[in-house]
């Protein structure tokens, strides 16, 4: 007798496997473009970086301690992945980063990297103990994401035991696993016989306060003698946000509008900036399009400009007066965007 394939009410076993089966194909689907996006981006953001010395870098750790990179170099293997709370694919490859460092721990420094964007310590404070992390955790302040090209979450980059950067990718799959294993096999030293290279080391970045004169940040040149309003976002912040972090999805929205409404009645040179996180041009450029009337956009191609006011969470506000010295930052809780603006220009 021919066995039937329809699913029924009386095989109930087998319409659970189909229904789960489904969902987990459905699920792929769903994700599966996103991923080779994330793929692409991390690809093109690691291609000038193979090869290269890593940076030096002192890296404070969740739990009150530092991790000084170029002491790791010439060691061991040093296996970065950048990652934040708030991010979807990172949540997915959570357990596979767990067994990585128990697999390679000892072989190879693993170290949890928050991007320390739109994300606080709480946060990861409480992420690490839902997921029961045992890897050390470091919280970037933007400086290494900037050296290391960061354009993705999650963002990995292994760097081998001669303190070059060997791999930058995206995804958990077996070119991760074999390039892990090729740095697992490299041989380590109890000391580096010489001095391993490493990256020039980058100025460090000014930062601007309220009442600073705001020169050399590279923005669009804005109307002399006005007032300026810097709108610090990223365009996926309602949509993709709207889940995984709904307050911050509702303030980029409210931040949106004020802004849209508050640019009618002139008097202020309005400019919204782009964090370059999960973000191109071209996916500025549809963003605008959806969003007619809001102020002209630009994207921080390096985070340069977000590095220059400390912008470390989205949205935030940073009011520059027509004298060009910064009046006031609004973070992404702090309303009264209005009252700011009078006061910037003097009324």
């Amino acid at each position: 007798m021919k066995a039937s394939s329809t699913v029924t009410m009386k095989d109930p076993m087998t319409l659970i496997h189909f229904i789960s089966a489904l969902a987990t194909a459905l699920f792929a689907c769903a994700t599966c473009g996103a991923a080779d996006d994330g793929a692409s981006r991390a690809a093109h953001a690691g291609q000038p970086l193979i090869g290269q010395p890593a940076p030096a870098a002192v890296l404070r750790t969740l739990d009150g301690g530092t991790i000084d990179l170029a002491t790791r170099y010439g060691r061991k293997p040093v296996y970065l992945k950048f990652w934040a709370t708030w991010c979807a694919p990172c949540l997915q490859q959570m357990p596979g980063f767990e067994r990585i460092h128990r697999q390679y721990g000892k072989r190879i420094d693993v170290i949890a990297v928050n991007a320390g964007f739109s994300d606080t310590e709480a946060d990861v404070r409480a992420y690490r103990a839902r997921h029961g992390l045992t890897m050390p955790i470091a919280l970037d302040d933007g400086t290494l994401g900037r050296r290391l090209n960061l354009r993705v979450t999650p963002q990995h980059v292994l760097i081998g035991a001669d303190g070059r950067i060997a791999y930058v990718g995206h995804l958990d799959d077996a070119a991760l696993h074999a390039a892990l294993d090729r740095a697992a096999q490299g041989r380590a030293a109890a000391a580096p016989a010489q001095p391993v290279a490493l990256a020039p080391q980058a100025q460090a970045a000014r930062v601007f306060h309220v009442g600073d004169k705001v020169e050399g940040v590279d923005l669009p040149a804005g109307a002399a003698g006005k007032p300026r309003a810097l709108v610090f976002f990223a365009p996926w912040c309602e949509t993709y946000l709207r889940e995984t972090r709904p307050a911050t999805s509702q303030a980029c929205r409210r931040v949106r509008e004020d802004a849209t409404r508050l640019m009618k009645r002139g008097g202020v040179d309005w400019l919204a900036v782009a964090a370059p996180l999960w973000t191109s041009t071209a996916e500025l450029a549809a963003y605008a399009k959806a969003h007619p009337g809001t102020p002209p956009v630009a994207l921080d191609r390096d985070g340069a400009v977000f590095a220059a006011f400390g912008i470390r969470a989205i949205p935030s506000v940073v009011l520059i007066d027509a004298e060009g010295r910064v009046a006031r930052v609004l973070g992404p809780e702090e309303r009264g965007l209005d009252a700011a603006l009078r006061a910037a220009r003097g009324q």
